[in-house]
C-alpha cells in the first residue's frame, strides 16, 4: 500500500510539468501554422503595399496602405519571392496567367529598376498608340474624354495648398478615373511623340500627371519604366485597410488625428 501511494504522488508531482511542456508545442504549433496561413496569404493571394509618392493622386494618396490581389494576372518571377526572385531562370514568363484591364491600377517592376515596386494605371494595351498633346491623351487617335471637376487642393514645393485642374477621364471600355494636372495642360510631360506599345507590353501612367515618371519615359532615355512588359506585373490594386496623413504607420500615439478614417476601405477605382 506505501509504494502504490509514492507512486501515485510522483504521478501527481510529474502531470504539471508535461502538460506545460504540452502547452509550448501547442502554442509552437500554433505560431508555425499561423505563420504559414501568412505566407501563402501574402505569396498567393493579397500582398499590403504603402504608398510613398504622390504620383497617383488623387485616386491614392502618400500615406495609404493598400492590400493588392497578386493572383489578379497569375504568377511571375517578380511576384513570387524567394528562390524563383533570385533565379528569375527557374520561372520564365508567367503562370496562370490573366490579361490586366484598361484602367487597372498595378504593382509592378519597372524595367529600369527592376529592384523596386512601382505602382501606376494601365493606360495603354500591346498594339495601342498613346500620345499626349497639351495635357490630352489620346488613345489609338481617338480623344480620351475628360470632365472638370472642382479644383483639387494640393501642396506646391512650399508646403502650401493650391488650387490645380482636377478632371474625370473617361477612358476606352468606359472606366472613369480622376486625374490632376498640376502644371495645367502644358506641363513637361503634357506633349509627346506618339507610343506605340509593343507584343506582350504595357504603357502605364500616373493620375497626378505632371507628376508622375511612368511609361512616357523610357529607361534609355534615362527614366525607369518605359513599355512594361507582362512578366513584371505583380498585383492588382484592390483596397485601402489604412491611411495615415503626416506621420509614419508605426506612430500609433499618433493615429488619433492622423488616420484618414474616410479612406478605411476604400475600394481602389
Amino acid at each position: 500500500m506505501s509504494e502504490q501511494r509514492t507512486l501515485k504522488r510522483d504521478e501527481v508531482a510529474v502531470a504539471p510539468r508535461e502538460a506545460k511542456e504540452e502547452g509550448l508545442w501547442d502554442l509552437i504549433k500554433v505560431i508555425i501554422q499561423a505563420l504559414a496561413i501568412a505566407f501563402v496569404l501574402r505569396t498567393v493571394l493579397f500582398q499590403p503595399f504603402n504608398i510613398p509618392t504622390g504620383s497617383l493622386i488623387p485616386t491614392l494618396l502618400i500615406g495609404d496602405y493598400i492590400f493588392a490581389s497578386k493572383y489578379a494576372y497569375g504568377y511571375s518571377h517578380y511576384s513570387l519571392p524567394g528562390f524563383v526572385d533570385w533565379f528569375p531562370q527557374a520561372m520564365p514568363g508567367r503562370i496562370f496567367s490573366s490579361e490586366p484591364k484598361r484602367g487597372d491600377i498595378i504593382v509592378f517592376r519597372p524595367p529600369g529598376n527592376p529592384n523596386e515596386d512601382f505602382i501606376k494605371r494601365l493606360i495603354g494595351l500591346p498594339g495601342d498608340k498613346i500620345q499626349l498633346t497639351h495635357g490630352r491623351l489620346y488613345i489609338n487617335g481617338q480623344l480620351v474624354e475628360r470632365d472638370p471637376l472642382p479644383a483639387f487642393s494640393y501642396p506646391n514645393r512650399y508646403g502650401d495648398s493650391v488650387d490645380v485642374p482636377h478632371y474625370e477621364e473617361v477612358l476606352p471600355g468606359g472606366v472613369k478615373h480622376e486625374i490632376i494636372q498640376i502644371e495645367g495642360d502644358n506641363g513637361f510631360y503634357s506633349n509627346t511623340s506618339v507610343y506605340e506599345v509593343p507584343p506582350g507590353h504595357y504603357f502605364m501612367m500616373g493620375d497626378n500627371r505632371d507628376n508622375s515618371e511612368d511609361s512616357r519615359v523610357n529607361p534609355e532615355k534615362g527614366g525607369q519604366v518605359g513599355y512594361v512588359p507582362a512578366e513584371n506585373l505583380i498585383a492588382r490594386a484592390e483596397i485601402v485597410f489604412f491611411s495615415v496623413d503626416g506621420a509614419p504607420a508605426w506612430e500609433f500615439w499618433r493615429w488619433p488625428w492622423t488616420i484618414r478614417w474616410n479612406r478605411l476601405f476604400h475600394i481602389v477605382r
